[in-house]
């Protein structure tokens, strides 16, 4: 075994080991899996070179229903974009027709190009919008200021901006029907000793940030970080304690 694959099990080991070796996961590359979270829900792990940060494992999430997907956040690349989106139509049977970046960086929204360079409709915060023009990346299609719903085959996918944190721009995606939120790097994994790369944080306003998407969705079940292990609702708890510390 090379090195690099060595580091690469490494990486991905912590998110089919500890208290998920019951979930059933396709490995689609030596940088990339699809994970299974609930009937309808996969969450897909990549790792992939992040300019200052090295190797980073990223989270994003996968809604299906009855041959359609939704995707929310795609891997850094382009090309492992498109590699996941055929591995969604080859092993899940289902055809990408929506995403929705959790904010601006590249490990939320770096496949956009790909995506819609095979009409994938793209929806995101406005917040979202204004980075990516500022910034010359490609920019989503549509908009929305506070809140959007979107429907996948009849089930309701709610989008929400409850203010800044990990940036000024990230959101949470609330699926109800699956008592999933895909809550992104606003969220750390119970593993953080710390809120992370804070470059473009919103450090003032993320505890109150934290505190909103507590109180609004007091029945959830799963949170999906953008990095590292997914849980209950304690990984909430726990970013809160950590942010608090930074104030």
């Amino acid at each position: 075994m090379n090195p690099f694959t060595f580091i690469l099990l490494l990486l991905l080991t912590p998110f089919i080991s500890p208290g998920q070796t019951n979930r059933k996961t396709i490995s689609i590359s030596d940088n990339l899996q699809l994970v299974w979270i609930t009937n309808h829900v996969w969450a897909h792990v990549s790792v992939e070179e992040i300019a200052g940060f090295g190797q980073v494992s990223s989270n994003g999430m996968v809604y299906i229903n009855k041959g359609k997907a939704f995707l929310f956040d795609t891997p850094v690349t382009d090309a492992l974009t498109e590699v996941l989106v055929k591995a969604i139509s080859d092993s899940l049977k289902s055809e990408v027709v929506g995403f929705v970046p959790n904010h601006w960086h590249e490990d939320c929204m770096g496949g956009l190009k790909y995506l819609q360079s095979i009409g994938v409709e793209s929806y995101a915060n406005e917040l979202t919008i204004e980075e990516a023009k500022k910034r010359n990346l490609p920019v989503p299609a549509h908009g929305f200021a506070e809140s959007l719903e979107l429907k996948l085959a009849g089930n309701l996918i709610e989008c929400w901006y409850p203010g800044g944190g990990h940036t000024k721009d990230n959101i949470v995606v609330w699926l109800p029907d699956e008592k999933v939120l895909f809550a992104g790097c606003m969220a750390k994994e119970m593993k953080s000793k710390g809120p992370g790369n804070l470059s473009d944080a919103d450090v003032e306003n993320w505890p109150s940030t934290i505190g909103k998407v507590m109180k609004k969705y007091k029945n959830v079940q799963l949170v999906i970080p953008g990095h590292g292990l997914w849980g209950g609702p304690e990984l909430l708890v726990h970013t809160l304690e950590l942010v608090n510390k930074i104030n």
